[in-house]
């Protein structure tokens, strides 16, 4: 069982980086090819690299646009109660409270 040898997965291998290992299962292997289509010369490991990459852009761009999406409804509500209350509102209400 090669988990039981120390640094099995760096021997001979073109980086001393940390490596994983990643089952190819159904999925993994529906988006392999999915990215063959998309970058036919690529080599398995740049495929694997690029769907992480474009992967990961993709879920910034959503975190992105629900972040914008919180801000545009915080902008859009900002205020919206200002006609509902008196300006001097707070100040009357602060009156009323005992000291």
């Amino acid at each position: 069982m090669y988990h039981h040898y120390l640094r099995w997965y760096t021997g001979g291998m073109p980086t001393v980086l940390p490596r994983f290992q990643v089952t190819r299962t159904d999925e993994v292997e529906r988006a392999l090819q999915i990215a063959r289509e998309r970058w036919p010369d690529a080599t398995r490991g740049e495929l694997v690299t690029r769907l992480f990459t474009t992967g990961a852009a993709a879920v910034a761009d959503e975190i992105e646009a629900r972040r914008q999406r919180r801000l545009e409804a915080v902008d859009f509500a900002s205020g919206i109660l200002d006609v509902a209350y008196e300006t001097d509102y707070l100040q009357n209400l602060r009156e009323d409270w005992p000291e």
